[in-house]
């Protein structure tokens, strides 16, 4: 009788059949039953018996590697949290689509272009898609530069608090175009874990940390 058959247990009895996920517990008790139903007048196989001991060690070994598994990434995931927690309070530069306005104060588009360009444009959105605002600078040079922009639309009428998108493109004097990333800057207020992984918030956005381009310490005058 194999022990992942189900195994007759005489007199009107029976054993458990195996689950579909089959624990040391089951198994064991699925041997011990083979071995008290098998027939006196033809024991199982010795060979047969081994397989299946050897059967129950493995599966004895993988229960253990998997809980060692487990705690190993528990331990992981609690030392990321730790080196989380350490950001809070510092300034970070992140790479962004989004501009968050607080509805008064101007706020600055932070790009970085590859080589210099004639113009540089940026498209605003707001959160339904519309464009609000289209802000253009002429002849900026490589490297980083600033995008300076009001919170008003193209009619000049100030734009309600909240996270906006923004499109940036370059092109130089023969408008061809120019590679251009958008960074964002700002300090790191809070930090959760709702979605099961560490967001930093920023202003009005929730960062990821491989957004994160780079990390320094407030100045004194912040």
């Amino acid at each position: 009788m194999d022990v992942a058959s189900v195994v007759n247990a005489g007199a009107g009895g029976s054993v458990e059949a195996p689950k579909a996920t089959m624990g040391k517990n089951e198994f064991l008790k699925l041997l011990l039953a083979q071995l008290s139903h098998q027939d006196p007048t033809s024991p199982a196989d010795s060979q047969a018996f081994v397989a299946q001991l050897a059967q129950f060690a493995n599966v004895e070994q993988l229960q253990g590697v998997n809980t060692s598994l487990e705690t190993l990434l528990m331990a992981q995931a609690a030392g990321n949290q730790t080196q989380t927690v350490g950001l809070l309070g510092k300034d970070v530069t992140f790479k962004t689509d989004k501009v968050d306005f607080d509805g008064v104060a101007s706020t600055d588009i932070v790009g970085q272009l590859e080589k210099d360009a004639a113009t540089v444009k940026a498209v605003i959105t707001d959160a339904n898609g519309k464009v609000v605002r289209t802000v253009d600078i002429n002849d900026v040079k490589a490297g980083p530069f600033d995008l300076k922009w009001d919170g008003t639309d193209d009619k000049g009428v100030k734009l309600p608090k909240g996270t906006y998108k923004v499109q940036l493109t370059a092109a130089d004097k023969e408008g061809k175009n120019i590679p251009v990333q958008m960074n964002g800057s700002g300090r790191v207020t809070g930090i959760t874990y709702e979605k099961g992984f560490p967001e930093l918030q920023v202003g009005g956005l929730k960062l990821l940390m491989n957004e994160i381009i780079s990390v320094k310490e407030p100045t004194k005058e912040n």
